[in-house]
């Protein structure tokens, strides 16, 4: 049986990546400062634990006495993040906090022999993109000039991770996100990214009430739901793929045209008043040639996952249910 840690399992992806990794006969330990809000922690083990700290790195890797690692892949999701309202924000917390879980864990990891070692990056690494560039392939990261703090910081911190990876023989698979979705996300209280925030703000309104959308609406994002996205992370990471690598679905939408998703699946019609507010990019358009190399393919449509994800958050907007996301996730 192989065995997986899998930092940052407090939070929506890490989380769904444990129940992944159980269906695929791993041990599981799980890792991170808080437990999930929504749902009970799938892992075998879950240890509540500090990341920031070396110490704490190198305990959460240890299994046993035995003073070592018997772990065979690491998995590091752990980030103090959110959507574009906590990004625009906390810059100084985002830098600090996850540059130390970042250079922390990927030390420990290498310090103690594992050998195949998982990180999560994430398209904001990328630069501010206009509506209808062509398709930006990994190696644009190139000169960089990301577009905020947090895709500065996970920039470096791939290249930490591929510093290590040289040096200590480590495997070392890099994913860059595209905007992740599902049921138990963070659905409120400020951390939550677009699609979440905009299905509670359909589910509280009435028939023919007002939301308010961030901006004019014309910004161009794709969202990838979050059972494909983890189905990316695990091949990318058993397969001999080198150098970060996209993940994310080809299907482009307008902030206005997801809101008529939503009110699709809904079976509501809300109006909608733009209003100022962190916005991020204009647009993004990302080749995942190097993903589809490794097998694996978004089966998912925007409209099947955002009902699945709208669902959810309906069932926890009528039970009143707030969610109590710490400062990191």
């Amino acid at each position: 049986m192989k065995k997986a840690l899998v930092c940052g399992a407090g939070g929506f992806i890490a989380a769904h990546l444990v129940k992944r990794l159980r269906a695929e006969g791993y041990w599981v330990r799980a890792a991170d400062i808080k437990e999930h809000e929504f749902a009970p922690s799938r892992a075998h083990e879950f240890h509540l634990v500090d990341l920031r700290d070396p110490v704490q790195c190198t305990r959460s890797l240890t299994i046993g006495n035995a003073g070592r690692s018997e772990f065979d892949e690491v998995y590091q999701l752990a980030a103090d993040m959110g959507g574009m309202g906590f990004i625009s924000v906390a810059e100084c917390e985002i830098m600090r906090n996850n540059v130390l879980i970042n250079v922390n864990m990927t030390h420990a990891a290498a310090a103690m022999g594992i050998k195949r070692y998982f990180y999560s990056s994430s398209v904001c690494i990328y630069r501010d993109m206009a509506h209808g560039e062509p398709e930006m392939p990994e190696e644009q990261a190139y000169p960089a000039m990301p577009d905020n703090e947090y895709g500065w910081e996970k920039l470096y911190s791939e290249r930490v991770a591929m510093a290590y990876g040289r040096r200590h023989g480590m495997n070392v698979r890099i994913a860059r996100f595209q905007n992740c979705y599902g049921p138990e996300g963070t659905w409120t209280g400020g951390r939550e990214k677009a699609p979440a925030a905009l299905c509670r703000k359909v589910a509280e309104a009435r028939e023919g009430g007002t939301i308010e959308v961030w901006g004019d609406g014309t910004a161009v994002r794709s969202y990838i739901y979050v059972d494909d996205l983890v189905d990316g992370i695990y091949k990318l990471t058993q397969s001999s793929h080198e150098g970060p690598a996209n993940i994310g679905s080809p299907e482009y939408i307008s902030v206005n045209e997801l809101v008529d998703v939503i009110q699709q699946v809904a079976s509501k019609r809300v109006r909608v008043r733009h209003v100022p507010g962190p916005v991020g990019v204009e647009s993004r358009n990302f080749s995942n040639e190097k993903i589809y190399s490794v097998g694996w393919r978004p089966t998912t449509s925007l409209r099947d996952g955002i009902a699945k994800t709208y669902r959810w958050i309906a069932e926890q907007v009528n039970e009143g249910r707030p969610d109590r996301a710490t400062s990191l996730a």
